[in-house]
């Protein structure tokens, strides 16, 4: 899953460089603004997705009778953080 994340983000990476040469390029604001949008969702996706594994990570340790390492309330918050 965080393997997922890692793609996402690297994708991301490259389409932000992408943007940067654009707008240093002077290419139209509509054919910018549509990449920025792109690497945002690719960023939100990214960020969901690690979220998504922590949850299964606490989720496990609570099966195994571990003590989860963060609480409902932090994963809450980190979720309600990408929205």
């Amino acid at each position: 899953m965080l393997g997922d994340a890692m793609t996402r983000l690297r994708r991301a990476h490259g389409q932000l460089g992408g943007v940067i040469a654009m707008i240093e390029a002077g290419e139209d604001c509509r054919k910018v603004l549509t990449q920025l949008a792109a690497v945002s969702k690719a960023l939100d996706r990214a960020g969901f997705r690690i979220v998504a594994s922590g949850l299964r990570h606490c989720q496990a340790a609570q099966e195994r009778g571990e003590a989860a390492p963060m609480s409902d309330e932090e994963l809450e918050k980190l979720f309600l953080s990408l929205a």
